[in-house]
């Protein structure tokens, strides 16, 4: 069985869904009228206790149970993000050749456009070969806070 935690944060409410002891998704939601309903336990709260921190700039990894739930090349994607250093960024098809096809980028955004776990799978953190910010499912302008989020942490 499926629970969920909604949170407000700087970039809108977020929904944490855990199920059987690991996360499965992290999401922006306009569900607020759920939040009364949220189910409280150890793992959503970790969870919520982490993303919290990492608005703060305090928090530059996550030590959570998770779950990827997707096919075997997105898994293999998901798996390489979280190889993405704070504060850093990759092109898509630096992703591609990292996980041995040069020629997947395309692929390789269709797989982060299909990540259940925003920010602790940091697809924010692919942009596009020309250093320009692209594709991403919440919209460049969150991508663009997480990013400065990222690299104010480092100037402070």
């Amino acid at each position: 069985m499926d629970h969920y935690l909604i949170f407000s944060s700087p970039i809108g409410n977020i929904i944490i869904t855990e199920c059987d002891g690991s996360i499965i998704r992290v999401d922006l939601t306009d569900k607020s009228f759920l939040e009364n309903k949220s189910v409280r336990n150890k793992v959503l709260e970790c969870a919520k206790e982490q993303l919290e921190e990492y608005f703060l700039g305090v928090r530059t990894s996550f030590d959570l149970p998770i779950k990827l739930i997707g096919s075997g090349f997105q898994i293999k994607v998901w798996k390489e993000l979280l190889n993405i250093p704070y504060g850093e960024v990759k092109s898509y098809g630096e992703i591609a050749k990292l996980i041995g096809n040069k020629n997947a980028s395309r692929a390789v955004g269709m797989a982060c456009n299909k990540n259940h776990l925003m920010i602790i799978v940091p697809c924010h953190r692919v942009i596009g070969k020309n250093k320009k910010l692209v594709g991403y499912e919440y919209g460049i302008d969150i991508k663009q806070k997480l990013l400065d989020l990222e690299s104010s942490s480092f100037n402070e």
